[in-house]
């Protein structure tokens, strides 16, 4: 069964930092690529972060040297470290395969809001 599971979100100043966690199901863990996505209000949801199996990494632009993505093959687990974080960054955030289309699911995410 599909499942995966989104935590560590909050809220926090600008400059501050968060890491996002989740837990997903084994047999997606281990097939395919992982990312972190997120939804702005009134934006299309967008790719800030990949991982592959192998452990090589894409990022955005708009997150480049500030966020990273890592994974625990051991535990399923896909994190995404974040500082230096701007209000531009305040969406929800999701983690899923790459593409995320194979999957055709969503977690319910979990919201970071940054004040500034």
């Amino acid at each position: 069964q599909v499942q995966l599971v989104e935590s560590g979100g909050g809220l926090v100043q600008a400059g501050g930092s968060l890491r996002l966690s989740c837990a997903a199901s084994g047999s997606i863990f281990s097939i395919n690529a992982m990312g972190w996505y997120r939804q702005a209000p009134g934006k299309q949801r967008e790719l800030v972060a990949a991982i592959s199996r192998g452990g090589s990494t894409n990022y955005a632009d708009s997150v480049k040297g500030r966020f990273t993505i890592s994974r625990d093959n051991a535990k399923d687990t896909v994190y995404l470290q974040m500082n230096s974080l701007k209000p531009e960054d305040t969406a929800v955030y999701y983690c899923n395969v790459v593409p995320a289309y194979v999957l055709n699911y969503w977690g319910k995410g979990t919201l970071v809001t940054v004040s500034s």
